[in-house]
């Protein structure tokens, strides 16, 4: 198993904001196939790694007249939710995929945004902690600044305890919390009501809520958005309903009461390195790995962990499932098959024999791998 979990479109952790945004009516059409053809002049200087051509690239997309935040989300969004899906088909390295990202991050500071006479108001755009998918939040930010918003972009990875200072020191209307990877929605879930115990709402998005913003709602987050545009025009819409009394991140989720979550996220480091012992002692194909394919084995066994626990935090096998058929298509895409994942699966359930929702989550998981009829 040689895998690795990126923070751009194309698998279950991409990021909401750098995703596409489709036409929203017949109007429009003429104006995607418009964008279209600027971000294919983008991706080419991408891929050429060429950070000047891409700058020059939304310079002319800007004077041809394209609105910055149709640059911004339907251009350089479009070109990131590319990278993501040809990382996935094994078309991109890692390398290329943070080259990629870099150069975005780049030419957003090139976007224009006038700066308003009176802001319509203060918002805190942050990751969630251990979230360091950062382009995301960023172009929601940067969307929130083109509409006239004050923004504090924090970036990635924000503790919660420096997240809640930031609050009492800025006094913002809103706080967006963005979160790519379902791995971290326990960490979610702790900004979440960390956040509303200061009296703040909290806007929720990036694929780690689902597509549908499932997830954000059993969080109990305030709203949530499906992308950078939504989230701005929902905000534009009026202030968010402040949170309710302050309560337990447990209240929200009553099935921890079962500790399967707490238990199997405390036993995490160990059950990955005792079903990767397992894996050397009962599959001879194992002794001709190299010390690299042994690496990323050990890393996909943690991944496969992560996602079980956090499918366990939020009692939803598709979280879990969700995950698996995807890095079965990538490792398929690598000229690895996918049963290599079964075997792993079935050690971790034997070592999981007294947590019947895992056990539970691992036959799920098995199902989902299974060969079409």
């Amino acid at each position: 198993m040689t895998t690795h979990v990126p923070g751009t479109a194309g698998e279950p952790g991409r990021g909401a904001g750098a995703r596409p945004v489709p036409p929203r009516n017949d109007e429009h059409t003429e104006q995607a196939e418009h964008t279209g053809q600027w971000a294919d002049k983008l991706w080419v200087a991408v891929r050429a790694a060429d950070a000047y051509a891409a700058g020059d690239v939304v310079a002319d997309a800007l004077a041809a007249g394209l609105d910055a935040e149709t640059v911004l989300l339907d251009v350089i969004g479009a070109v990131q939710h590319r990278v993501g899906t040809e990382w996935a088909a094994n078309r991109m390295s890692v390398a290329d995929e943070h080259v990629a990202t870099a150069i975005s991050d780049r030419i957003i500071a090139i976007l224009p945004a006038d700066r308003p006479t009176v802001p319509r108001g203060r918002i805190t755009v942050a990751c969630v902690d251990q979230e360091w998918h950062a382009l995301p939040a960023r172009l929601l930010s940067e969307t929130l600044r083109l509409r006239g918003w004050q923004v504090h972009h924090l970036g990635a990875q924000v503790p919660t305890a420096h997240l809640i200072g930031h609050i009492h020191r800025t006094g913002p209307d809103a706080v967006c919390l963005s979160s790519s990877l379902p791995t971290r929605l326990p960490l979610a879930h702790n900004a979440i009501t960390a956040v509303q115990a200061t009296g703040t709402p909290v806007m929720a998005g990036g694929r780690a809520f689902g597509a549908d913003g499932r997830y954000a709602r059993l969080l109990g987050a305030d709203a949530w958005a499906p992308d950078a545009r939504a989230a701005a025009t929902r905000l534009a819409g009026g202030s968010l309903t402040r949170p309710g009394p302050a309560h337990q991140a447990s209240d929200d989720l009553p099935h921890l009461a079962d500790q399967e979550y707490t238990l199997v996220s405390r036993a995490s480091t160990r059950l990955v390195r005792d079903t990767f012992q397992r894996l050397e002692q009962h599959f001879s194909a194992m002794t001709a790995c190299t010390e690299e394919q042994r690496e990323r084995t050990a890393e996909d066994l943690a991944h496969i962990v992560d996602f079980l626990t956090a499918a366990l935090y939020v009692d939803a096998p598709e979280v879990f499932t969700d995950f698996l058929v995807w890095t079965a298509g990538v490792l398929t895409a690598r000229g690895v098959p996918a049963r290599s994942l079964v075997p792993g699966l079935d050690l971790l359930e034997e070592q999981l024999r007294d947590f019947p929702r895992a056990r539970q989550l691992i036959d799920a998981g098995r199902a989902a791998l299974a060969p079409s009829p």
